[in-house]
């Protein structure tokens, strides 16, 4: 052990039954308020596969929350076991408790609290890239987290949220990756450190747009391939597309308007990724 790191403390285990309790009402806020995250650096997953993925993937674990079913669970022990040596503490509640701090009726059987990772703009190595998504001030929580699925599916590099982004560690946008959350870097950058990161990207940069754009299955990617989508409402406003070497738009013949954005980006990153996957 060198000098500098400190020896991992063992966790505990608490056995609690009141919806009063502390440590209940702060992971009941980190559920409800973005603020209460933020302040905090911590986040709740629900699930005993988010606990497992969580776990293999070394993430930090503040405590780990098990209902009645989970407590006669061979997995649901192990990741227990896993999170108590790391020194997170191990809440026994009943499923009143647990429906109290998930705001559900029906609660998976494992809920942990987190610790947040994100990336700052310098530390995205595009040399190291495959497919980097930047996604422009995206507002639903559903369509971010489906996006790092995605993302994760085809092997990206990671996820970047450019300006005024709707928070990754939401409930509801870390049930929507499916674990894809615990793989899948995330990076946060204003509009300005974007245009100066795609202005030096040595690679492919291709923004969805429908003004002046190409088919997205013509152009020659070129890797390290960056991929920008727009606003869910608004698109890419022009600033944002003069950034991109390459604007590609998705061809419709039906009467729809417009593609969602998590199915836009999935379509363009299987295109991206066409060469190296076994399809």
């Amino acid at each position: 052990m060198s000098q500098n790191e400190k020896p991992q403390r063992a966790g505990a285990v608490k056995q609690i039954t009141s919806h009063s309790n502390p440590i209940i009402k702060e992971i009941k806020g980190l559920v409800a308020q973005r603020k209460h995250r933020t302040q905090s650096g911590l986040f709740v997953a629900e699930g005993l596969k988010l606990a497992t993925d969580a776990m293999a993937a070394g993430w930090g674990v503040r405590y780990l929350a098990l209902g009645p079913e989970a407590r006669d669970n061979p997995v649901a022990q192990k990741a227990a076991a896993n999170a108590k040596a790391r020194g997170a503490l191990i809440l026994e509640v009943n499923t009143a408790v647990l429906a109290a701090m998930t705001r559900k009726d029906n609660p998976q059987m494992v809920v942990g609290v987190y610790e947040q990772q994100m990336l700052t703009a310098e530390q995205i190595d595009p040399a190291k890239a495959t497919v980097w998504v930047a996604l422009d001030r995206v507002r639903d929580p559903g369509n971010l987290g489906t996006i790092i699925r995605t993302a994760d599916a085809v092997g990206a590099s990671g996820v970047m949220l450019v300006g005024d982004c709707t928070d990754p560690f939401a409930v509801e946008a870390v049930r929507a990756t499916m674990g894809s959350l615990f793989h899948v870097p995330l990076a946060r950058l204003t509009k300005d450190q974007f245009k100066a990161l795609a202005a030096k990207w040595p690679g492919t940069v291709a923004g969805t747009h429908l003004k002046g754009s190409v088919d997205y299955r013509t152009p020659e990617y070129s890797e390290p391939v960056l991929l920008l989508m727009g606003n869910e409402q608004q698109g890419l406003e022009d600033d944002m597309a003069a950034t991109c070497s390459t604007l590609i738009r998705i061809p419709q013949v039906g009467e729809a308007d417009s593609l969602n954005l998590a199915v836009a980006t999935g379509i363009s990153l299987y295109e991206i990724r066409r060469k190296h996957l076994d399809l």
